[in-house]
């Protein structure tokens, strides 16, 4: 946890709000959220990195999230009166920076991506860091696309510019994990399953997990992917037991999911009071009835 509290200090020292830190022990994973001017978050990103770099030895890292390097991924999400392309911008001017000033490789994904085969994340991280300290040198598809073909106790970092992502996890009720990727394997997309989805099976807290992450909610709804994921338990003889969020979430991907569970029709979310009253007077904030 020091280390941890370490590189989000170090973070919010550009004068970016940090909204939330989300870790998981068997994950030996952290996803900081934090919001700011273009200019605060690139920096906020640089120094995140910097602090990762300076702390965590991958050579002593152990867990059962794939990743490529100590700051494994940096997205830049456009919010507010940002377009994509103002973060693709910025992933590029930031990937330059890390190589120059922190010679760390690093790998272009999604928007940012200078080739279509890293568009998909999945992809840049097909080697994890123990296969790419060695492919990095000899493979041509594994070549950064900054920095040098050197991989570092701080591996790489894999740097984009996307949509809003939800990370969602599902717990069966076994400790049987052939089971949670048998379900991650039918219900992603690579798998023929459903779109916009990636999902894994790990074995987290001796339970198995269906580990997903949904790049688009528009196209694909938190309802939809939950109920395929219970449809497959059952085929296995298994249940969900509970589920989880990691990081931060759109409230219309809530909203959605809620409509469609309650077979109502999307235009219903035009009748929630508080998004009436925000319209009029520009204060969105819950009401609470006591």
């Amino acid at each position: 946890m020091d280390v941890i509290d370490a590189i989000v200090r170090a973070i919010q020292s550009a004068g970016v709000d940090i909204l939330d830190v989300s870790s998981d022990h068997d994950h030996n994973r952290t996803v900081v959220t934090f919001s700011g001017t273009p200019s605060a978050v690139e920096y906020g990103a640089f120094l995140g990195i910097a602090e990762a770099k300076k702390h965590i030895n991958l050579d002593n890292h152990v867990g059962v999230h794939p990743r490529i390097g100590a700051m494994d991924v940096v997205p830049f999400v456009p919010l507010r009166d940002l377009t994509m392309t103002d973060c693709v911008a910025m992933a590029h001017r930031l990937g330059k920076r890390v190589a120059d000033e922190l010679d760390l490789p690093v790998y272009f994904y999604e928007y940012a991506a200078k080739s279509p085969a890293r568009r998909n994340l999945a992809e840049v991280r097909r080697h994890p860091y123990e296969q790419l300290k060695q492919s990095i040198k000899t493979d041509p598809d594994r070549i950064p696309d900054e920095g040098k073909p050197i991989l570092g106790t701080a591996g790489a970092v894999a740097i984009g510019a996307r949509d809003p992502l939800i990370a969602f996890n599902a717990y069966l009720s076994t400790d049987d994990v052939n089971i949670a990727k048998a379900i991650a394997t039918t219900i992603r997309t690579s798998g023929g399953g459903l779109p916009y989805l990636k999902a894994l099976g790990l074995l987290v807290n001796n339970t198995a997990q269906v580990s997903m992450n949904i790049t688009d909610f528009r196209q694909t709804s938190l309802y939809i992917v939950l109920e395929a994921v219970r449809r497959e338990a059952h085929t296995h003889g298994v249940m969900v037991t509970h589920t989880e969020l990691i990081g931060l979430i759109p409230q219309a991907s809530l909203i959605t999911s809620a409509l469609s569970y309650l077979g109502l029709p999307p235009q219903t979310a035009s009748h929630i009071l508080e998004t009436r009253l925000g319209a009029i007077t520009g204060d969105f904030r819950e009401i609470s009835f006591e």
